[in-house]
């Protein structure tokens, strides 16, 4: 934004002209309708120590994974499978230095000791409540799940903050302990809980809750953790920017454009599992229309995921 500033205002000096337009763009920063971009990115296996067992991510992966961040231009990004704190301090200081800054970040571990869940935003936390030791109850045995829930508390200025939400549910592959499917809804009952915890003390509280749930709409876990009624959460759905414009076919389907965020080569198969829900209050300051899933050319050496990143107006509505 540029002011010019007449001389006659009598503000010759440097400093009192300087002052008054940082005291104009403040006025402007915090009382303005400014938008914000969030995205989820799950990164598959951002590992960067042995002892994992894992795949070490490759130089050409990282590459590919920082040039879709970059493209996504997110204000605040959630990531799942992220290794350690190591790796994803590389990952800041590598997007540094391609002119990405991402000054405040959260790191989240949980049980799994491999791969976990973060937030990268420019904008500051004014709290940080990381859940790393939930737990559950199936066919009366107690588990607990596998990554921690990221919650933080984001201020955009001095008038919009929001809460966010990440998470990495259970995925579909079978363990012998519990049925894969009723471990996933139990994570996402536990997940629900908090969110209802933040509702129940604000109804209009702004929260976004984002990340692989590992599950299709139409499944219980999902339906479990969109809820109903006042508090029912808004499955914001991002599709790609393909040109994609007819309507859906029947009331209560989803339109014919493109949107699956996942690949499964065994199966060949893609499948929308990788979601960004809103609450009421900030649903009403969602945009759909620059909300998108990402395409990009081979953007399979990045990740098996594809991101999702939605817009939303920082004032309350």
């Amino acid at each position: 934004m540029n002011w010019n500033i007449p001389s006659s205002f009598g503000f010759r000096h440097s400093f009192f002209r300087a002052a008054l337009v940082t005291l104009l763009f403040t006025i402007a920063f915090t009382s303005g309708a400014a938008e914000i971009r969030i995205a989820t990115y799950n990164v598959e296996n951002y590992i960067d120590h042995t002892a994992s067992g894992r795949q070490l991510k490759s130089a050409e992966s990282k590459a590919k994974v920082r040039e879709s961040i970059r493209a996504l231009k997110a204000d605040v990004i959630a990531l799942q499978e992220m290794g350690l704190e190591s790796a994803l301090q590389e990952l800041r200081s590598s997007l540094k230095a391609e002119g990405l800054n991402y000054p405040y970040w959260k790191h989240v571990r949980g049980y799994d000791t491999n791969i976990f869940v973060a937030v990268l935003s420019k904008y500051p936390f004014t709290a940080e409540r990381p859940h790393t030791n939930a737990s559950y109850l199936v066919n009366g045995r107690r588990l607990q799940m596998s990554r921690g829930i990221a919650e933080v508390d984001i201020k955009v200025n001095n008038t919009y903050t929001f809460t966010l939400f990440t998470a990495h549910l259970k995925s579909k592959r079978p363990i012998g302990i519990a049925n894969e499917a009723d471990m996933r809804e139990e994570e996402a009952r536990v997940l629900r809980g908090l969110i209802d915890e933040r509702l129940k003390a604000n109804p209009n509280a702004n929260l976004v809750i984002m990340g692989d749930m590992n599950d299709t709409k139409d499944s219980k876990p999902i339906k479990t953790l969109v809820g109903r009624g006042r508090t029912k959460l808004t499955d914001t759905r991002p599709p790609e920017r393909n040109g994609d414009t007819l309507p859906a076919e029947k009331p209560g389907y989803d339109p014919r454009n493109i949107a699956w965020t996942h690949f499964y080569g065994l199966e060949d198969s893609y499948s929308r599992i990788d979601y960004i829900f809103l609450s009421p209050g900030m649903a009403r300051e969602w945009n759909p229309a620059e909300s998108y899933v990402l395409a990009l050319p081979n953007w399979g050496l990045a990740s098996d995921h594809r991101p999702l990143v939605i817009t939303v107006s920082a004032q309350d509505k």
